[in-house]
């Protein structure tokens, strides 16, 4: 009968507790289909923006080359350089935009509190949906509605702010006869854009953690106290980014100002006068079927201005939001 010796076991190294432990080797990632093909579309969507806003600006820029240099004879009106033409153009662009953001602004977050804290459950869920509506509307019958029907409403009441507030400068007469002044076209741009800034605002105060709402109301603070305590605070970079994309929007309207507005290549901060400050994009869409040569240049550098100024918007509403992001909603 044979025998098997067993080698012998070898000894049990005791273990350093100070020694990290060795890390196990990661097992291979594998990469579904699915997953490849929706990472590949976002980067491509990415990308394809990028490179669209690229070629943009490139095609802006060197279309607008020629109107920096263009003599005097070939501006029309009595600028004597590009520059001296745009600027009325631009002064009037942002005016008719800051009197629009003026009056569309509180309006929306007074009609976006009430949808969230005060309205019923029912009236609430209708009045969104007609606020939301309200985008849908096309340019073209903002403008037929500021001409057929607020210029004529509003006419008598801009005849009594002149023959009783004249002594303002916003309010010096002689006042316009048919009512299609620079302020009319502030009220058509704010309705223009109040669902925007309404609909973002609404979503951003439904956010509120309702443990705080509920916190300040059990600290004995009212509703209204409440909201300026929790809602407000909360919801002010929402509000601010709202606000940026209205602004964007009433910057770049071209219809419904055109329609409205009695145009004039003048400076004036006055609100109901005849003669009135145009804007950008009223007046490239007024000029561009009848441009030749150098003014289709000149025309494509307002529209280059105009990139810039909405450019620079949104930095500024970028940088704002930034400055409250650690009081958004994502923390």
């Amino acid at each position: 009968m044979t025998t098997t010796t067993q080698p012998p076991a070898a000894p049990v190294q005791p273990v350093d507790p100070g020694q990290p432990k060795p890390l196990a080797t990661p097992a291979k990632v594998v990469q579904r289909p699915g997953d490849r093909i929706f990472s590949g579309s976002t980067l491509t969507a990415g990308i394809l923006i990028l490179t669209t806003l690229a070629a943009v600006a490139i095609f802006l820029v060197a279309q607008s080359l020629p109107a920096f240099v263009a003599d005097e004879s070939e501006i029309k009106g009595d600028a004597t350089n590009f520059f001296s033409y745009v600027w009325p153009l631009v002064f009037g662009t942002v005016w008719a935009a800051f009197i629009a953001l003026i009056i569309a602004v509180p309006l929306a977050i007074m009609v976006a509190l009430f949808i969230t804290h005060y309205a019923p459950r029912r009236l609430a869920q209708s009045l969104g949906y007609v606020i939301d509506l309200l985008a849908a509307v096309p340019s073209v019958v903002y403008g037929l509605w500021g001409i057929g029907v607020l210029a004529p409403a509003v006419q008598p009441v801009y005849s009594w702010l002149v023959e009783n507030m004249g002594w303002f400068p916003l309010f010096a007469g002689p006042v316009s006869g048919t009512g299609r002044t620079i302020l009319t076209v502030g009220i058509v741009l704010a309705v223009m854009i109040l669902p925007i800034i309404t609909s973002l605002s609404r979503e951003i105060f439904l956010q509120t953690p309702k443990l705080h709402e509920e916190a300040a109301l059990a600290l004995g603070a009212t509703r209204w106290e409440m909201i300026t305590i929790a809602v407000l605070p909360f919801g002010r970079p929402g509000i601010v980014s709202a606000s940026m994309l209205g602004l964007g929007r009433a910057l770049g309207e071209t219809m419904a100002v055109a329609m409205v507005l009695s145009p004039s290549l003048i400076i004036s901060l006055v609100l109901l006068q005849s003669q009135n400050p145009t804007t950008i994009a009223a007046n490239i869409a007024l000029n561009f079927p009848e441009a030749h040569g150098v003014g289709v240049n000149i025309l494509i550098a307002s529209g280059l201005i105009l990139f810039v100024i909405t450019f620079v918007v949104n930095f500024i509403s970028r940088a704002i939001v930034d400055r409250r992001k650690a009081f958004s909603g994502a923390n």
